[in-house]
């Protein structure tokens, strides 16, 4: 897990696909945070995004680095509403923290379950990693 917050931090931005009815929502988005053993996104509840999700929780992001390697993550986002977990995304984007306070109802912080990362280059085979 680390190695995929890893690789997401150094692309600095990827783009998370959810789906709006039956039409594909593709967005940037740049904050990844390891909490408690999890990977954490964040947006905002008052969002499209978070609607959709909250409607269907399956989602995939994308992000290809400066090498021209890419990672695919697939899963389900999990919301976790506690003070902690936002805290913790919070202090890894301290820029945030302008727009977004831990004990804002409006912050969300949604965890990944049951993810698959797959690993991709031109010239290598994909590689896996579940968690």
């Amino acid at each position: 897990m680390e190695e995929v917050k890893n690789f997401i931090k150094e692309c600095g931005a990827y783009f998370l696909s959810t789906i709006e009815g039956d039409h594909p929502r593709v967005r940037p988005f740049g904050t990844i945070n390891v909490f408690e053993g999890k990977l954490y996104i964040q947006t905002a509840k008052f969002k499209p995004v978070s609607k959709q999700i909250q409607m269907n929780p399956k989602v995939e992001l994308c992000a290809m680095n400066k090498s021209g390697k890419w990672l695919r993550l697939a899963g389900t986002l999990v919301c976790d509403d506690r003070v902690e977990a936002k805290a913790s995304m919070l202090e890894s984007y301290p820029d945030l923290k302008r727009m977004y306070s831990a004990e804002d109802p409006n912050t969300e912080v949604l965890y990944f379950k049951n993810a698959t990362a797959t690993f991709y280059s031109f010239t290598d085979a994909p590689r896996v990693v579940k968690f």
